[in-house]
C-alpha cells in the first residue's frame, strides 16, 4: 500500500526573520484515509511516526501460522496500529502495523529509557491476528510494549463493559507507565467505578510488565475528555482536559475508593467550575497518583486545551479559544478561533496568556520548550524560547495559506518573535500538522497529513533547521547520558562531521571499544563492562576529538 521515497524541497515563509533550511523531506504514500497521531522522538535521536491506517490487499493466509505475515496486509479491512522508525537522517529503519479484526486506533506512544516504545490505542477488536486478549465491552485501551527494533515484548488491554479511548501515555521514574484517556458513563459498570459525567478521564498506572498498580476517574456533571499528559520534575504528572461540566459538591474529602477484583480505583470529582461552554481543566497528580491541584481556565464560549509543555517558572499550556474577553481570559480574539496560550507556575498560578491569530479557524497541535543551563544557578532550567506548530483549517473559504502547516516561534515572555508558513515540495490542498518536535540540536521535525481530497491522505515528514534557533541552543562537543550507566549509555557529538570514531577506555589506557558512526546520537553497551571510571573519546573526520569520563554503577 505504501511507497516510501525522500525529496529535495523548498521553504515558503510569511514574516520570515530567520534563515530556514529543510534537511529532509520524507512523503509516506496513501489510497486511503491515514491517521497520523505522533512524532516521538528516542534518546538516540530517531523518529518514531506513528498513526492508523487501511492496510490494502493481502497475501494468502498462511494456515500454519494462523495469521498473515507481520507488517502485511490483513484480512480485517479495518484500521490498524501503524509505526514507522526513521534514522537521524530520515531513512527508514523498520515499518510495523499490529492488527485487531476491527477498527484499531493509534493515538499516543512514548520512547522508553530502555530504548523501545510503549504504544497506546482505541481498540473495538477482540481476541484474534495480533491482539491476544478479549474485548472488555465496547472499544478498550490497547497497549503495545515492543523493543527498539518493534518486536512485541507485551501487551495489555484495559477497559469495562462501556466504552474507553487511549489519549496520552508517559513512562515514570520507576520505568512503570501512566496511560490517561477517557471512559464513557455506563450504567452496566458495578456501584463506585463508574464514573461522573457523559464522559470523564480515566487515568491507569502500571508497572514495567504491564501490571495494573491503580486506576483514578476524574470528572464532572458534563463531558470530560483528557487531551495531553506529561510528566513533571517531581514524579508526578500535568492533565491537560477539555471540559464542558460544573464541579460537583461531595461531603467529607471528596475522593472516593473502590475495590475491584484486584485493582482500587479512586474517584475524584471535579471541584472547580466552568467559566463557559468549554474550558482549559488542568489537574496536577502527585507521584502516588493523588490530586494535589486542579485550575480552570477559560471565557464565555468554547476553549479547547490542545498541548502542555515544562517550562523553567512551571507550565506552559495551550489550545483554540473562541471565547472574547470574559471569565478569566483577558485577551480578546482577532477572528474564528485564535491560539490562546497560559504560562503557570508550579502551583497552577498564572504568570501571564497571550492570543495569536493566523485565519478564520487555528489549531495548535505542538509546543516545544527552549531551556538552557543558568550559569549563575547550577543545574537550574530557564527558558529561552517557546516553539509552537499547527494549521489554519479553513471555514467556508479557501486563503493561500489555509490548510498549510505554520510555525510560530515566541520569547520566554509569549512575545511573537517570527511566524512561517512551511510547505515544502508538495503543497497539497488538505496540509494538516500532527506534532512538531525541537531536537536538542535546534533542527526541528514536523509531522502531518497531506491530501488533494480528504480520504486520500499521504504522511508527510519534514525536517528543518533554523539559524535562529541554533544559537539559543547550548552545545556541548562530547555528552554522555544516563551517566553513571547501568546496561546501555547515549554518546552525543556536539559538532558537525561525516564520520567519527567513538572509542571507549579503561582508566590504564586499554582500548575495549571502537564504534564507527555518522550519527549525532550514539547508543554504546555498557553490560561487560565491571564497576568503575572510563573514557569515551570521539574523533570526527573533520580532525575534531572530545573526551569524557563514563562512570559503570
Amino acid at each position: 500500500m505504501k511507497k516510501f521515497y525522500s525529496c529535495a524541497c523548498t521553504l515558503c515563509t510569511l514574516l520570515g526573520l530567520s534563515a530556514q533550511e529543510v534537511l529532509w523531506q520524507k512523503d509516506i504514500k496513501s489510497s486511503t484515509q491515514d491517521f497520523l497521531s505522533q512524532i516521538t522522538t528516542t534518546i538516540d535521536q530517531q523518529y518514531l511516526i506513528t498513526g492508523s491506517s487501511i492496510q490494502v490487499g493481502s497475501l494468502p493466509f498462511d494456515s500454519a501460522q494462523g495469521k498473515l505475515p507481520q507488517g502485511t496486509g490483513k484480512q480485517n479491512n479495518g484500521y490498524d496500529f501503524h509505526l514507522i522508525k526513521l534514522s537521524q537522517q530520515g531513512e527508514e529503519v523498520w515499518q510495523k502495523y499490529f492488527s485487531g479484526q476491527n477498527h484499531d486506533y493509534l493515538s499516543a506512544s512514548v520512547a522508553t529509557q530502555e530504548g523501545g516504545f510503549l504504544i497506546a490505542g482505541t481498540s473495538y477488536s477482540g481476541k484474534g491476528l495480533d491482539k491476544k486478549e478479549d474485548s472488555k465491552g465496547g472499544s478498550d485501551i490497547w497497549l503495545i510494549r515492543i523493543n527498539e527494533f518493534g518486536d512485541e515484548l507485551w501487551q495489555k488491554t484495559l477497559g469495562t463493559s462501556s466504552d474507553e479511548e487511549a489519549r496520552s501515555v508517559i513512562q515514570t521514574t520507576d520505568l512503570g507507565f501512566v496511560v490517561a484517556g477517557n471512559k464513557q458513563s455506563s450504567l452496566r459498570e458495578p456501584q463506585g467505578t463508574s464514573g461522573y459525567g457523559s464522559k470523564d478521564v480515566l487515568i491507569t498506572k502500571l508497572d514495567k510488565n504491564g501490571k495494573i498498580l491503580s486506576e483514578t476517574i476524574l470528572g464532572g456533571k458534563g463531558l470530560d475528555e483528557v487531551e495531553k499528559m506529561i510528566p513533571t520534575k517531581d514524579g508526578g504528572a500535568l492533565l491537560g482536559i477539555y471540559s464542558r461540566s460544573s464541579e460537583i459538591h461531595v461531603s467529607g474529602s471528596g475522593a472516593k475508593t473502590a475495590w475491584t477484583t484486584a485493582n482500587p480505583v479512586s474517584r475524584t470529582p471535579k471541584s472547580t467550575d466552568n467559566y463557559g461552554e468549554g474550558d482549559y481543566w488542568i489537574v496536577k497528580l502527585s507521584k502516588e497518583g493523588k490530586v494535589e491541584w486542579e485550575k480552570n481556565f477559560g471565557g464565555k464560549g468554547d476553549d479547547h486545551i490542545r498541548t502542555l509543555s515544562l517550562t523553567s517558572a512551571g507550565y506552559l499550556i495551550g489550545g483554540e479559544s473562541r471565547s472574547e474577553r470574559s471569565g478569566n481570559k483577558t485577551v480578546e480574539i482577532e477572528e474564528g478561533t485564535d491560539l490562546w496560550l497560559i504560562s503557570l507556575n508550579e502551583r497552577g498560578e498564572e504568570i501571564w496568556q497571550k492570543s495569536y491569530n493566523f485565519g478564520n479557524r487555528d489549531i495548535l497541535m505542538g509546543a516545544s520548550v527552549i531551556q538552557s543551563q543558568d550559569s549563575r544557578a547550577k543545574n537550574q532550567d530557564f527558558t529561552k524560547g517557546i516553539l509552537l506548530g499547527g494549521y489554519t483549517q479553513a471555514e467556508n473559504r479557501i486563503e493561500t495559506d489555509d490548510e498549510t502547516f505554520w510555525m510560530l516561534y515566541l520569547d520566554q515572555d509569549g512575545n511573537e518573535q517570527w511566524r512561517k508558513h512551511v510547505k515544502g515540495e508538495s503543497k497539497k490542498r488538505e496540509e494538516r500538522l500532527s506534532d512538531i518536535k525541537l531536537n536538542r540540536d535546534g533542527s526541528i521535525v514536523l509531522a502531518g497529513t497531506s491530501a488533494k481530497e480528504l480520504g486520500k491522505e499521504n504522511w508527510k515528514i519534514l525536517k528543518l533547521g533554523d539559524s535562529q534557533i541554533n544559537k539559543l541552543i547550548e552545545k556541548q562537543d562530547i555528552k554522555i547520558y544516563p551517566n553513571p550507566v547501568s546496561e546501555y549509555a547515549y554518546v552525543e557529538i556536539g559538532f558537525d562531521f561525516k564520520e567519527a570514531d567513538i572509542l571507549l577506555y579503561d582508566m590504564g589506557g586499554r582500548q575495549l571499544q571502537n564504534l564507527k558512526t555518522k550519527n549525532k546520537v550514539t547508543k554504546i553497551n555498557t553490560q561487560n563492562l565491571i564497576q568503575g571510571a572510563y573514557l569515551v573519546t570521539i574523533k570526527t573526520d573533520t580532525n575534531k576529538t572530545a573526551s569524557a569520563k563514563l562512570i559503570k554503577k
